[in-house]
This record gives structure tokens, sequence and C-alpha cells, in this order.
């Protein structure tokens, strides 16, 4: 078995509005949180050379780092019902056949249409069944630490998205900071022309079908167009809108 890992690393270092702290605590320190805090009247040196458990304390959103978005994310409902949080999903969602589509041929900041979607399935031959799990490649993840990280990727139309689906794709990938194209253009483009269906379009077809979607995946440029399956399961947060997960491409 090969096992190529999917994912970034979380950490301070990627450029992202919603930034990540992490305190970090040395054994040493640990020692003395053990004895004042936890099991008070332990002495440090209760620990060999002083050395307790080292540990770490995060402030992340659920969106940190590589992550599926949960149909709760893209609206209170979907298709009239309640939408599902991330523990509420089918494991089997994630864990199928990966099938890799290339579109590091196109510009950062374009926007992907059905058509594109067809033309490069023809390419790679392989016709989708359901399940798939579909990822975006654009190779955005190198940039990971770049101040523009999030202006670089290229996104899904809704018009994709709602196409996907239809196909029987329950989760759906990029290596880019978000699904849709980058925020800063929606932005322009409603500002300029404020209408409906502009900004978050992809992610709005959560409103009226099921589906998930990776965000900020990593090393897709190492694997095949399709032949390998893809474990992606989420964290089980409660009421989550996201979970992260340590995507991974499983090669027999």
């Amino acid at each position: 078995m090969k096992i190529i890992d999917l994912s970034v690393t979380i950490s301070t270092d990627i450029k992202e509005p919603l930034p990540t702290t992490i305190e970090y605590e040395d054994h040493k320190e640990g020692a003395k949180k053990m004895g004042s805090k936890l099991f008070k009247g332990l002495p440090t040196d209760a620990f060999l050379e002083g050395n307790g458990p080292a540990g770490e304390f995060l402030y992340v959103t659920g969106h940190t780092g590589t992550h599926i978005d949960a149909p709760w994310h893209y609206f209170p409902t979907c298709a009239g019902k309640p939408s599902r949080t991330i523990e509420e999903l089918p494991l089997e969602w994630f864990f199928s056949d990966g099938v890799v589509l290339d579109f590091t041929d196109k510009p950062d900041g374009y926007c992907i249409t059905v058509e594109d979607l067809q033309e490069k399935l023809a390419a790679i031959h392989y016709t989708l069944k359901p399940f798939d799990i579909v990822l975006i490649r654009c190779d955005a993840y190198k940039r990971l630490h770049d101040e523009d990280f999030v202006r670089i990727h290229v996104g899904a139309s809704a018009e994709a998205t709602h196409w996907l689906i239809d196909q029987g794709i329950k989760v759906m990938g990029t290596d880019g900071w978000g699904w849709d194209i980058p925020m800063h253009i929606q932005v322009e483009d409603y500002l300029k022309n404020p209408r409906p269906g502009v900004i978050c379009a992809a992610h709005y077809v959560g409103r009226e079908k099921e589906y998930c979607q990776i965000e900020k995946l990593a090393n897709l440029d190492q694997l095949p167009p399709f032949g390998f399956k893809v474990a992606c399961f989420p964290a089980k947060i409660k009421g989550g809108s996201a979970g992260w997960t340590r995507a991974v491409a499983i090669f027999e």
C-alpha cells in the first residue's frame, strides 16, 4: 500500500482571513501544570528529569487547514429540510474512488463550467460514477504561505457544482482556498452590478442539493487522474459547519 498525504499542515503560517493561533507548552511547563493545576500537590520532580507531557492549545475555526464543509455551512435548509451538520453525514461518503481534474492550464480566478468538466473527463477517458470523490487541481497549495493565497485559485460555477451532484458526486474538493472563485472577484462583480446569485454561488447550491466540499487540499500534482482511493473522514464536531480532515490518497 502507498499513501500520499493530501492535507496541508495546520499552522500559523497559512495566509487566510481567519488565522490560527497555537500556544505550545513544552515538557517543563507540562510538569508544572500537572502539579499546580491538574493534580494539585504533585511535585515537578515526580516527572523524569522534570519533564512532564508536552502539549499545545489551538484557537482555530472548523474551516482551518484541510477541511470538509458540511451542508449546514451553505444554508440552514437543504431541499426544504434542516441541513445536516458535519457529524450527521454518512461515513461512506468519505472513502471512495478519487478523480483528479487538472485545471493548472487555467488562470487564477477562472470559473469552471460544465463544459470544462466534461472536456477534462473526456481527456482522461473517465466516466464519473456515484460517490466518486472529484478533486480540482490548480496547485494553489504551493503558495499557501503567500499573502495572496486566497486570491489565486480557480473556482467552480454553480452550474458545474449542480452537474457534479447530478452525476452522483457527494464529495468534491480543491487545493485552493475555496470552492467558489476567489472572493475578491465575487465582491468586485457584485459591487459593479448588485444582484442575487453572485456571492458564494457554488456554495448556495447546497440550499437545493446535499453535498460536501473539501478545501485547501495539497499534493494533487502527485496523483494520477484516477486509480486510487481517497480517505477524508471529517472530525466529529457536534453541530459543526465543517470538520478538519487528514485527507489521503491510497494506492493498493
